[in-house]
Parts: C-alpha cells; structure tokens; sequence
C-alpha cells in the first residue's frame, strides 16, 4: 500500500518516532527530523526498514530557516510530498512568567511557532494545486495546554501551542481549495521523554490523581489521532482541533 512521502518532524523519540514508526507500517514513505539525537533517528529508521518500509532521517533545527528548507529537500528525494505532521517542539524548565528570559522565549517560539510556520510554507509550496502539487494533507501538534495556560509551569510552551492552533485554522481556509487539508492534533499530558526535558522528570506520576481518566496519554494514541487526520479516512475533515488529552 503506497501513499506517498510524509515529512515528521521532531520523528527521533516521543511522539514523533511513534509517528513515524506507524506511518511507515501504514505505507508512507517517511522523512523524519531531528535536531541532536542521531542514535534515535537511527534507530527509529532502522525499525521502519527492517519491517520493510521506507525513511531516512534527516538532522534540521526548526528554528532554522535553512535546515527546515534542507529537511524537505531530503524528503523529495523519496517521492512527492503529500504529507507533513509538525510535530518537533521545545520546552523549558518550569517558570513563571516573572522568571522567564527573553533568550528563552525567543528559542520557545522560533522553534514552536517560526518552526511550524516555516514547514507549512514548504509543504504547501510542493501539495498546493496553485504550484502544481496534487494535494496533500498537513498535522500540526499542539497541545492541550493552548486552553489550559499552564500557569506557574510553561505559559510561554502553552501560548506558542496556541499560536499552533491559530495556524492550523487559518491555513486550512487559505488552502482548502488547493486540495490541502490542515487539522491540529492537541495532546494532552502524554508519557513521554519531555517532561524530564522540562525539569519535571516526575511530572506525569504528579499529576495522574488530576487526570479524569486516571493516567495519562501514550505516544501510540496520539500516534493514532495524527495519522488518522494524515489519512484519506479523514477526507472532510479540515481545520479541526482534536484534543487527545483524557477530558483534561
């Protein structure tokens, strides 16, 4: 089963390799960034082709206009683009507002925000009819903590996530007629790496008593969410925000 080539961002650990793994089983041809973790994409690629799919991965900083530009290079050479899932991001320690320096709030929202921004114009400049692509669909991934302000932790995290939201609304009515279609995956607290990255390698054992479901999220149900809005099941979905966050 041949669907083409997606580009995961962010697709070495977490989430992404989860996505990048799945969509690889599901016949996607898969280029996958990373930033400083050369083992994991390794690994992550490693997987896809034993199991007898196709990737390569490829190291970009998102913050980087020309390594974003790099990323998708690499990808044409695997085929025609009809995909992208945005899904690298950054998180600093714990802090409130009144502690936050403007070196970290400017890495914060070059890499979740100026990142995203810069992909969707690559993905849309190679799926846009308008540029002689053939359609194609784009993920962002947010996060539920766009609703929730995360206050006394990453309110900066939380307002980059919903300038992601706001991206995936405004770019899906600018290309809709271009057969692009954009939907926002919102995660909610997900069992992954990141939260140590953050400072609170705790944090999801913290915090389950507050969660509705009594545990928090995996990487394989995001996983799922994301490919599902990827693939043609989704077909009539565009612009749409689906919180994977356990009613949190």
């Amino acid at each position: 089963m041949e669907r083409g080539v997606v580009l995961v961002t962010g697709g070495s650990r977490g989430i992404g390799a989860e996505i990048a793994v799945r969509a690889a089983a599901s016949g996607w041809a898969v280029c996958l960034t990373y930033r400083e973790d050369a083992p994991s994409a390794a690994a992550v690629v490693d997987e896809i082709t034993r199991a007898g799919g196709t990737a390569l991965a490829h190291r970009a900083d998102m913050a980087v206009e020309a390594d974003v530009v790099a990323a998708f290079e690499a990808a044409d050479t695997l085929g025609p683009l009809v995909g992208l899932i945005a899904n690298a991001g950054v998180v600093a320690p714990q802090a409130r507002v009144d502690e936050m320096t403007a070196d970290r709030v400017q890495r914060m929202l070059a890499v979740n925000v100026l990142g995203p921004i810069l992909c969707c114009r690559e993905a849309v400049l190679r799926m846009s009819t308008r540029h002689g692509g053939t359609g194609g669909s784009i993920v962002l991934i947010s996060s539920a903590a766009s609703r929730l302000g995360s206050p006394g932790e990453y309110v900066d995290y939380a307002a980059s996530k919903a300038a992601v939201d706001t991206l995936g609304l405004g770019l899906s009515k600018e290309v809709a007629g271009e057969r692009i279609r954009v939907n926002v995956v919102r995660p909610g607290t997900i069992d992954t790496g990141i939260h140590a990255s953050g400072g609170q390698p705790d944090r999801v054992q913290r915090l389950t008593p507050t969660f509705p479901m009594g545990r928090a999220g995996t990487a394989a149900e995001v996983a799922a969410a994301a490919l599902w809005l990827l693939g043609d099941e989704a077909s009539y979905c565009t612009g749409s925000i689906l919180d994977v966050a356990g009613g949190k």
